[in-house]
C-alpha cells in the first residue's frame, strides 16, 4: 500500500450554520440534522439495533467518517440496548479528518456529548494508518482508516456485518462513489451483510448490484424522497485466503507458551475477545527472559519512502502508546514524556524536516530538532540532530508483563515452570469435545495441557518446537549495564538513542546500553561488554564515565531477530502443502490448523508487543485485523515458506 500525506479537512459553516467542508462545497448533513439522517438511514437502513442482539460480536464498515456522528449514533444505540452484542466493531474510512480542536467545535446532540468527549480525548495523530480507538472498556472499538477509501478497502481483513456508505454528494465527491470501490465490498461482507446509504443514485445502486447485493429504494426522511438499502446475496462467494480465516473453534480456548511480552500481550488480547487461555511459561514467574530487563524503550520510526517497515513500526509505537496510557495509570513504572533518536546520516534539521514533509507526518507524532533544541529538551548536551517522537518513552518491561496478565482477569490462568518437551495435534475423528486438540508434553511424554488453539510466543524455542523450520530467525546477545543513579551519571530528562541508549534514572539507576553480537549464546555478563556499553555512554552524552567498567551491574539476555527485521506474527505455515502446490503469495500459503506463532521481536519487543498481539487475536477469532492485507502479509511466518518454496523452484529448474 502506498501511503500518501494526510491533508486535514477545514472546517466550516453554511448560511444555514451546518458543518460545511470548502474542499468539497458541501454540508456534512443536511438540515434536518445528523441525528435523523444516522438513525434513519443507517441504523435503521441496516435494521440496527435489532440485528446485533445476542451476537458476540457486530461488525460495521462505513466510508467516510466526516464528524464522527455516524459512530456516535451507533455507540449510543449499542449502550441503551440491554441486549446489545458482547463487541461492537466500527472501521470507518476518511480522506481528510478533522483535526482534534476542528472536532472539539463540531455541535452535538446532547445525548452524544459524554461519547463526543471520549472520541476527542482518543482522537489519534493524524497519520496514514489504521488506528484503534478503545472504548467501553474495549467492548467497543473504533478502527480509523487515515486515507483514500479506493486504497484501504482492499487493505481491511474484516467480516462485516453492515455497510454505512456515506461522503458528498456524488457531483461533488466522485471517488467515494467509484464503482471499483463498491465492488470491493462484496469481498468484505459477511454472511447476511446488509448496507444503506442517503444516495439512490443509479451509478451507487448499480456498483451494489455488481458487488453482489440485492439494492431497494425506500422513502428517505428530512426532504430526502428515496434512500438505498441492500442485503448482500451473492451468486458465489470470494474464497477466503488460508491466512485470513479464523481458527476452527467454537470453544473459544487456547494454550499460549512464553510468558515474556509477545505471550501476555496476546493472552490479554484473547481474553479481551472472550477467550480462556493457559498461559505457560518454563520459568516459575513471567518475564524471566529479554523481557525481564529493567527498562527498555518504545518509538516509532521515520523513512522517506514510507516503506514497509515505517508503517509497521509507526502503526505499533501509535498503539503501544494507547495502551501504555492506561498501563501508566495503573502504576506500571514509565513514562510517555517523549523520546529523543539521534540522526547519524542526515547532515541537518532542515533535511530531516523535508523528509517528514515528503512523508506528511504530523508533529504529535515526530519532530526534526537541530542540536541545541534536542539538548534543552533533553537537560544535558548533544552534538546532533535528532528525531523527537512525543509518544515515545521508556517503561519496565516485566511489570508490563504482570499488567498485560492482569487485563485478563480470570480468563488467562497462569502455569508457570512447565517446560513443553514437544506439542502434537490429536487427530480429528468426529468422536469426542477433544478432536483435533492441540496436546504438549514434557520430556516424559505426560501431557502438560490440551486445547483447540496453540500460540508459540516463547522467542527462539518455538523454533524447536517447530521442528526448526528454514526460518531466517537468528538469536542476538545483548548485554545492559546499570548503577546507582548518584554517582555523577549525566543522566537525560528523557531517553536518547543513537548509538546505543540512556535512560533517565530507573528507580534509582543509571540504565545504558547495549552490546549485540549475533550467535553468541555465552550467558555470562562480560567486563568487556559493559566497556562498550561505557563507549557509548560517552558518545551519547560527550562526558567521560563517571565509574570503571569493572563497578557496573548488568543483565544478558537474547532477541531473536529476523533477517527482514519484521516479527514473525501470524498462523504457522504447512509446508508439505505448500510444497505441493506452490503459491506466491503469502496469505494463500496453506496453514496447519489451530497453530500461531508470535516471536522475532528483536529489540522492539515493547513497541510491537500489543500491535502483534491484537494481530493474532484477530487472526484466531475472526476479528477485524487492526493492520492492513500488506502489512499483515511482511509480519507472516508464511513468508519465509514463499521464499523457500521458490528457491527450491529455481534449483529445480536448473
Amino acid at each position: 500500500m502506498n501511503t500518501r500525506p494526510i491533508v486535514p479537512a477545514e472546517l466550516g459553516w453554511s448560511p444555514q450554520g451546518l458543518p460545511f467542508s470548502p474542499r468539497h462545497g458541501d454540508v456534512y448533513h443536511p438540515l434536518a440534522g445528523a441525528a435523523q439522517q444516522a438513525l434513519h438511514v443507517f441504523l435503521g437502513g441496516n435494521q440496527l439495533p435489532q440485528r446485533w442482539q445476542q451476537r458476540p460480536r457486530f461488525v460495521v464498515l462505513e466510508t467516510g467518517f466526516g464528524l464522527g456522528n455516524n459512530f456516535l449514533a451507533t455507540w449510543d444505540a449499542w449502550q441503551r440496548d440491554p441486549q446489545r452484542c458482547d463487541t461492537l466493531q466500527f472501521i470507518s474510512t476518511e480522506l481528510n479528518p478533522l483535526r482534534r480542536d476542528d472536532l472539539r467545535q463540531v455541535p452535538r446532540e446532547p445525548q452524544w456529548a459524554a461519547l463526543a468527549r471520549q472520541l476527542e480525548a482518543a482522537w489519534p495523530p493524524l497519520t496514514p494508518n489504521l488506528h484503534r480507538l478503545s472504548f467501553d472498556g474495549g467492548r467497543v472499538q473504533l478502527l480509523l482508516a487515515l486515507g483514500d477509501t479506493r486504497a484501504w478497502l482492499p487493505e481491511l481483513v474484516a467480516e462485516v456485518d453492515a455497510f454505512y456508505l456515506d461522503g458528498f454528494a456524488l457531483a461533488r465527491n466522485p471517488e467515494a462513489w467509484d464503482s471499483r470501490l463498491l465492488k470491493t465490498l462484496g469481498r468484505l461482507a459477511a454472511p447476511g451483510a446488509t448496507a444503506a446509504t442517503w444516495s439512490a443514485a443509479r451509478p451507487v445502486r448499480d456498483g451494489l448490484v455488481t458487488a453482489g447485493f440485492a439494492v431497494e429504494r425506500v422513502p428517505g426522511r428530512g426532504g430526502k424522497r428515496d434512500i438505498t438499502i441492500a442485503r448482500y446475496a451473492p451468486a458465489f462467494v470470494p474464497r477466503r485466503a488460508p491466512a485470513r480465516a479464523a481458527a476452527p473453534s467454537m470453544r473459544r480456548r487456547a494454550i499460549v507458551v512464553g510468558a515474556g511480552l509477545a505471550g501476555s500481550a496476546t493472552a490479554a488480547a484473547l481474553a479481551a475477545q472472550g477467550w480462556q487461555c493457559e498461559l505457560i511459561d518454563r520459568h516459575a514467574q513471567p518475564a524471566q527472559e529479554a523481557s525481564g530487563n529493567p527498562a527498555g524503550l518504545f518509538h516509532g520510526i521515520v523513512n522517506a519512502q514510507d516503506g514497509t517497515h515505517a508503517r509497521f513500526n509507526r502503526a505499533a509505537a501509535l498503539e503501544i502508546a494507547r495502551v501504555l496510557a492506561g498501563a501508566l495509570r495503573d502504576g506500571v513504572p514509565g513514562a510517555l514524556d517523549g523520546l529523543l533518536r539521534l540522526e547519524t546520516t542526515l547532515p541537518s534539521a532542515a533535511a530531516m524536516q523535508a523528509v517528514i514533509d515528503r512523508v506528511g507526518l504530523p508533529a504529535d507524532y515526530v519532530q526534526a530538532l537541530d542540536a541545541d533544541a534536542a539538548a534543552r529538551l533533553a537537560g544535558l548536551a548533544l552534538h546532533q540532530p535528532a528525531w523527537f517522537y512525543p509518544q515515545g518513552g521508556w517503561v519496565r518491561p516485566d511489570a508490563l508483563v504482570r499488567w498485560f496478565i492482569a487485563q485478563g482477569g480470570e480468563r488467562v490462568q497462569w502455569r508457570g515452570g512447565l517446560r513443553v518437551e514437544s506439542i502434537h495435534r490429536a487427530e480429528a475423528d468426529g468422536e469426542g469435545e477433544g478432536d483435533g486438540d492441540w496436546q504438549l508434553r514434557d520430556a516424559q511424554g505426560a501431557t502438560i495441557a490440551r486445547a483447540p488453539v496453540l500460540v508459540l510466543a516463547n522467542a527462539g524455542d518455538a523454533l524447536r518446537l517447530l521442528g526448526h523450520p528454514e526460518w531466517t530467525v537468528d538469536a542476538v546477545r545483548g548485554q545492559l549495564s546499570f548503577a546507582p543513579a548518584d554517582a555523577g551519571w549525566a543522566l537525560p530528562r528523557l531517553p536518547v538513542a543513537g548509538a546505543g541508549y540512556l535512560l533517565p534514572s530507573v528507580g534509582g539507576q543509571a540504565v545504558f546500553g547495549a552490546t549485540s553480537a549475533a550467535g553468541d549464546m555465552a550467558p555470562d555478563v562480560r567486563e568487556t561488554d559493559h566497556a562498550l556499553n561505557l563507549a557509548q555512554y560517552e558518545r551519547l552524552t560527550g562526558q567521560a564515565a563517571p565509574v570503571a567498567a569493572g563497578t557496573l551491574q548488568g543483565r544478558t539476555a537474547w532477541r531473536w531477530v529476523a533477517g527482514d527485521r519484521l516479527p514473525v506474527v501470524g498462523a504457522v505455515p504447512d509446508l508439505q502443502a505448500a510444497i505441493a502446490r506452490p503459491i506466491d503469495q503469502v496469505r494463500f500459503v496453506p496453514r496447519v490448523p489451530g497453530l500461531f506463532v508470535f516471536t522475532a521481536l528483536g529489540s522492539r519487543g515493547i513497541t510491537w508487543s500489543a500491535l502483534g498481539a491484537d494481530v493474532l487475536a484477530s487472526a484466531i477469532t475472526g476479528a477485524p485485523a487492526p493492520l492492513e492485507s500488506s502489512l499483515l502479509d511482511a509480519i507472516d511466518p508464511g513468508r519465509f515458506v514463499v521464499r523457500q518454496v521458490a528457491r527450491r523452484a529455481r534449483r529445480d529448474a536448473r
